[in-house]
């Protein structure tokens, strides 16, 4: 799907030029010559970037990018005649993420467009991990960042091994693995000549924490002969 771009320019010519060049590019464009509906297109329309002139009738390019900080991270590109230093750090000061000073390069508009679509994809993209670092299943919260558990709102207090070997089987639902494998991925040893025990002792003492009945339990699943794997299901 294109990205959609709004841009807010009284300027006619201008606008047309920078959106000529951006759908050249792949994009959708909007052009909205008044500050003051530029403003409500910017806060309630889904757009993917806005440009913005600073001298607008209605409502200049401050206001705007101010209003639009209040709900939205997208990134904003400042487009004005005005070469002072003074506007280009009260621009950046308010949420900005580039200022371009008239006349420019259509070319160059263009490829920072696209740079800052992309810083704001990884952006975005580093959010969602950031929130995936917590997993919930059943009762069970695993927070990684802070590095707590709860099962049912209760705080357990968990070793750090014990609590990196429960991150990673809830990382991995349904998949079993061996004593062997979980070595080598938790506490990063070879099985070779190590004491396989220590596993079997840290899913045990993960149980007694978590797990309403160690001898039915809903989390941590041994598979005989296997291993074991996470699993959430109906307590008994």
């Amino acid at each position: 799907m294109s990205k959609r771009i709004l841009i807010v320019e009284d300027e006619l010519p201008i606008a047309e030029l920078e959106k000529d060049y951006l759908e050249l590019s792949g994009f959708e464009v909007v052009i909205c010559s008044d500050g003051t509906e530029g403003m409500k297109m910017a806060t309630t329309e889904k757009f993917d970037m806005v440009i913005l002139d600073l001298m607008l009738p209605g409502m200049d390019g401050f206001e705007i990018c101010k209003k639009i900080r209040e709900t939205s991270e997208i990134p904003v590109m400042m487009v004005s005649a005005k070469k002072e230093d003074i506007d280009k750090i009260r621009g950046l000061g308010l949420g900005a993420n580039d200022y371009m000073t008239k006349p420019f390069s259509p070319s160059e508009l263009v490829a920072r467009v696209k740079a800052h679509l992309e810083r704001y994809k990884k952006l975005v993209g580093s959010a969602m991990k950031e929130e995936n670092e917590v997993i919930e299943a059943g009762g069970l919260k695993i927070d990684r960042t802070a590095r707590r558990v709860y099962v049912d709102g209760v705080e357990k207090n968990l070793t750090t091994k014990e609590f990196d070997l429960l991150f990673f089987l809830a990382q991995h639902p349904n998949r079993v693995f061996s004593k062997e494998e979980l070595l080598e991925e938790v506490w990063r040893l070879s099985p070779v000549g190590a004491d396989i025990a220590t596993v079997t002792v840290h899913i045990k003492k993960i149980r007694e924490k978590i797990e309403k009945d160690t001898q039915n339990p809903q989390y941590i699943e041994t598979v005989w002969a296997v291993g074991y794997r996470f699993i959430v299901k109906e307590a008994e």
